[in-house]
């Protein structure tokens, strides 16, 4: 059984991980919003897809790096997760973002609504099956890289990391392809942006579980194993 001390440091990865997504990831989308052009989809998406890519080198052997709340509501589901560590991680994971935000806004307090807040172009129906669907696409791969012992566990930063950069790459336009409710919460508390926040707690978290529990379906009866602690 994990001692307090090595779940705080577990959970304090979370928040780091977490932080370092928020910065580099919204302050992508604020760097557009000051210098049109400069990044753009492909750049916003490629920034994204990096900065979750190395948070898992850097932090997966300590704490698995869920780096989302909806992961790590869908690894407790799936009993991949005890309960207490789920509860460290998801305090840890919204502290570093809505710190991550409150930075951002502190830099550029002109224009506090350019946080890589997360408003859909399309309607609340739209963007729920978007952001669900999204999120299941990559909580299929986690579990994947994650949980199964058949699976390369060296790849699966790149692995992980592609799978939002891809999402964001096509979802981006459409709903901000949060996949994280952190993400999305951190800057809507901060800039006030909330009208549409509830789409991006619900549909992540449901597009979690469906994709966790769509993986263990084809998985079949080959066991788990332990969880990697790269994922």
């Amino acid at each position: 059984m994990n001692s307090r001390p090595d779940l705080i440091r577990r959970a304090a990865a979370e928040g780091i991980g977490v932080f370092a997504l928020v910065f580099a990831g919204c302050g992508a989308i604020v760097t557009e919003a000051q210098h049109p052009g400069t990044l753009g989809t492909v750049g916003i998406a490629l920034v994204f897809g990096l900065i979750i890519m190395a948070m898992i080198y850097a932090t997966g052997h300590l704490s698995g790096a869920h780096l989302n709340p909806a992961v790590t509501t869908a690894f407790l589901v799936t009993r991949h997760l005890p309960r207490v560590d789920a509860v460290a991680y998801l305090l840890a994971q919204l502290a570093g973002a809505l710190a991550a935000a409150a930075l951002l806004a502190a830099i550029w307090p002109s224009d506090p609504a350019a946080l890589g807040t997360t408003l859909p172009t399309i309607g609340v129906g739209g963007a729920l099956a978007y952001e669900g669907v999204l999120t299941a696409f990559l909580m299929f791969v986690i579990m994947a890289v994650a949980t199964d012992t058949r699976a390369v566990g060296a790849g699966a930063a790149i692995a992980i990391g592609g799978t939002v950069g891809l999402d964001a790459l096509f979802g981006g336009p459409i709903t901000g392809a949060s996949m994280n409710p952190a993400r999305s919460i951190g800057p809507a508390l901060v800039s006030g942006e909330l009208h549409d926040l509830w789409i991006y707690i619900v549909a992540p978290l449901a597009g979690a579980i469906v994709g966790a529990l769509a993986y263990q379906l084809v998985r079949g009866e080959h066991p788990a194993g332990v969880l990697r602690e790269s994922a």
